[in-house]
């Protein structure tokens, strides 16, 4: 791990046991209210080359950890040089990614690595076990997040730390994901953020 801390599984580990809502950034809008939150561990999924490295500045700058989904960075091909662009340029905590390949590098690079598994059918779930292996991430997103029972099932199936993603939008929602096994819920809806 890197020195300054960035890249430390151990410090998210523990933020989100003690606050457990990720708040899911999209925009300069939303990012303005997220840093008026009390949310301590945010998820970047928007920006550019350009200016990435400003809004993940703004985030370290208000003394929370910041996760940049690299799929959504406009500019920027999630590929392994990217990573290393990310781990060397900015002050990213880690990155999130569908590429279990990408996972790795981030990991490689000294950041915290996140998978982000869509699991639509029981197809995306049995290929979970292998793109978990592949990238062996420090934790995982499951998308939608909204599905306690298949948290649940994740939970009894593999050791990596879960965190529901998508749709969760009411706090009865965060609960469900929560008494089901999921260590964090990942969240884009404001008020979520302010439960």
């Amino acid at each position: 791990m890197k020195p300054n801390g960035k890249g430390n599984a151990a410090n998210l580990l523990a933020s989100l046991e003690a606050d457990p809502v990720i708040a899911s950034i999209k925009d300069e809008k939303s990012l303005s209210a997220a840093l008026r939150s009390e949310r301590e561990v945010f998820f970047i999924l928007y920006g550019t080359l350009i200016d990435i490295a400003g809004i993940v500045d703004r985030v370290k700058n208000a003394g929370k950890l910041a996760l940049v989904n690299i799929d959504f960075i406009e500019g920027i091909s999630s590929h392994d040089e990217a990573v290393r662009w990310f781990a060397s340029t900015t002050d990213t905590d880690g990155i999130l990614t569908s590429k279990p390949t990408v996972v790795r590098a981030a990991r490689k690079a000294g950041l915290i690595g996140i998978q982000r598994s869509f699991l639509v059918d029981s197809i995306s779930y049995r290929q979970l076990p292998r793109t978990l292996k592949q990238g062996e991430p420090d934790f995982v997103e499951i998308l939608p997040g909204c599905v306690p029972r298949v948290i649940e099932w994740l939970r009894d199936d593999f050791s990596t730390p879960i965190i529901a993603g998508g749709l969760v939008c009411e706090r009865r929602e965060v609960n469900a994901a929560l008494e089901a096994g999921a260590l964090a819920i990942a969240t884009s809806d404001q008020k979520v953020w302010k439960m």
